[in-house]
């Protein structure tokens, strides 16, 4: 890898950013590389404006699913490989459900960090098993980290001015999932102050609340479960509503 590209890539590792690169193993731009830097940062050439462009497209699905893949475009024959960051966990609210929901995001490989204003609740104690605690307020603690396709941030704070800003910075972002905890008479009130504060249906929609899916969870252990078994599915691409839907009956012949 020449130097200038392995830098960059050493650079967004480093500090938690997606990054995608193809390299040309083939055909007449043979040895060129290019590296795509979550979310549209470009560092190399492949050696020609088309193929580069050919290859954006293809980076752009590694950056967020990574793996390796092969691509021939014409005579050229390109090596892409994505070089994702660990996946993270994002809790805002140092309640109850958040210590098992850390051991669940833990033991499914995430990184976890937990969110709070209130020191109280954000204690090493209740949390000895986080990676990461932020004694700030939402907007600002999440300032600090890295938003991108690989994170799943779960708001459990009840309180709008705590849930508020966070969903404010999160709506922004490209983080790959949101949930919210709440009725549903608190997700309509939340989606109808975002939609006051200009945010869309579409972007609105991005919001899971109520968070988790529907298990029947009383206990903390069980909600964290279902809010868990929400996170790996959009992960995988599956629609966790439907996915619990009842199958509908054949139409009689």
């Amino acid at each position: 890898m020449e130097l200038t590209t392995f830098e960059a890539l050493k650079d967004a590792i480093a500090r938690e950013i997606p990054a995608a690169s193809a390299k040309a193993i083939a055909g007449p731009h043979v040895g060129g590389e290019l590296l795509l830097i979550y979310p549209e940062r470009s560092v190399g050439t492949l050696g020609d404006p088309a193929l580069d462009t050919h290859a954006h497209e293809e980076l752009h699905e590694l950056l967020k699913h990574g793996g390796t893949k092969l691509v021939q475009v014409e005579e050229s024959r390109l090596f892409l490989e994505g070089h994702l960051p660990q996946p993270h966990l994002v809790i805002i609210g140092g309640v109850h459900i958040a210590i098992p929901l850390v051991t669940f995001g833990q033991t499914l490989g995430y990184r976890t960090t937990v969110i709070d204003a209130r020191g109280q609740f954000l204690t090493a104690e209740r949390f000895p098993h986080a990676d990461g605690l932020i004694e700030a307020w939402p907007d600002e603690a999440l300032a600090e980290l890295s938003l991108h396709p690989g994170v799943a941030a779960v708001c459990l704070a009840h309180d709008p001015k705590f849930e508020d800003p966070a969903m404010h910075v999160l709506l922004r972002s490209g983080v790959g999932y949101i949930g919210a905890v709440g009725s549903r008479n608190t997700s309509a009130e939340r989606r109808e102050r975002l939609k006051a504060a200009g945010f869309d249906d579409v972007t609105l929609d991005r919001i899971h609340g109520p968070v988790g899916l529907n298990l029947g969870a009383k206990t903390p252990e069980e909600i964290a479960l279902s809010i868990m078994a929400e996170i790996v599915a959009v992960r995988r691409g599956r629609d966790p509503r439907a996915a619990l839907a009842p199958a509908k009956s054949a139409a009689p012949a």
